[in-house]
């Protein structure tokens, strides 16, 4: 058995035009990479880069024009409906709005339940567990009982995180996970992800526009630029000594906490080369 949890191979993802005439786009462009058991790899790249469409692709909802998926040895880009539901117990997502991922009518127990128990497990074990995820992002019991309305934004994520962790996943794709949040709670919250991992070997797909946070995540880093994969490899590589004039942008262009730091980084920054821009 191989070490590889999933392989992507020359992946390409069109999208039709939005008219009959349009043309349509090909957001990804034969994009090939690998995820080991246990691993963090980081998607890095500005927004349009087809970072998010990547994350989207795997979990089976982005239009797949050719090039292939494999989990676990199995391929799963061609999968029916009904293979779909059932990887949901291996492959799992955290959005990155906690604020409209969370149901705002339903208690967390209910949102935390439900893939429990539409996946078979009995109502008394589904409580019990429920009890156990929250524990595990560290909320406390009684926050079953409550709205998502009742916490605040870094809370709720943790409530979204422990919602993937239901089904004890194999990999789970964290889509922006801390974007939204101020960056205290970022640091709360990727702490708790690296402790998590650290706890049940879960392999992680982070998918981020900010080079620094791809850093204290991943073991490995893919970055990519208008769908095409541009540099590869470790962690402390790519974000200590990058190769690609792209990298080194994203790079400079991450934000720091030192003022300071922050003005001389912003000078150093050469001029984007074309079409390095959002796209």
């Amino acid at each position: 058995m191989t070490d590889r949890l999933l392989d992507i191979a020359d992946l390409r993802v069109a999208y039709r035009g939005k008219g009959w005439r349009a043309p349509g786009k090909e957001v990804l462009k034969g994009v090939s990479l690998s995820i080991r058991r246990g691993e963090t790899l980081g998607l890095v790249g500005e927004s349009g880069s087809g970072k998010t469409t990547l994350g989207r692709a795997v979990l089976g909802l982005a239009p797949i024009a050719s090039g292939t998926v494999t989990f676990d040895g199995e391929r799963i880009d061609d999968a029916d409906r009904k293979r779909r539901r059932a990887l949901g117990r291996d492959l799992q997502v955290i959005f990155q709005d906690p604020y409209t991922s969370l149901n705002p009518s339903r208690t967390i127990g209910d949102t935390l339940g439900e893939p429990l128990l539409g996946h078979g497990v009995g109502t008394a074990e589904a409580r019990a567990r429920v009890v156990s995820l929250l524990d595990r992002v560290h909320l406390p019991a009684d926050a079953a009982g409550r709205l998502p309305r009742e916490f605040s934004g870094g809370q709720r994520q943790r409530v979204a995180i422990a919602r993937a962790l239901a089904l004890r996943p194999r990999l789970v794709v964290c889509d922006e996970p801390v974007s939204a949040l101020d960056l205290t709670t970022q640091r709360s919250v990727l702490d708790l992800l690296l402790e998590i991992q650290q706890q049940t070997q879960v392999s992680y797909l982070f998918v981020s526009h900010d080079l620094s946070v791809v850093r204290l995540m991943s073991h490995r880093v893919a970055v990519l630029r208008h769908g095409e994969i541009v540099e590869t490899g470790d962690a402390a590589a790519v974000t200590g000594n990058p190769e690609h004039p792209y990298t080194r942008d994203l790079w400079l262009s991450a934000p720091v906490a030192d003022v300071a730091a922050q003005r001389e980084r912003r000078m150093r920054r050469r001029p984007a080369p074309p079409g390095t821009g959002n796209g």
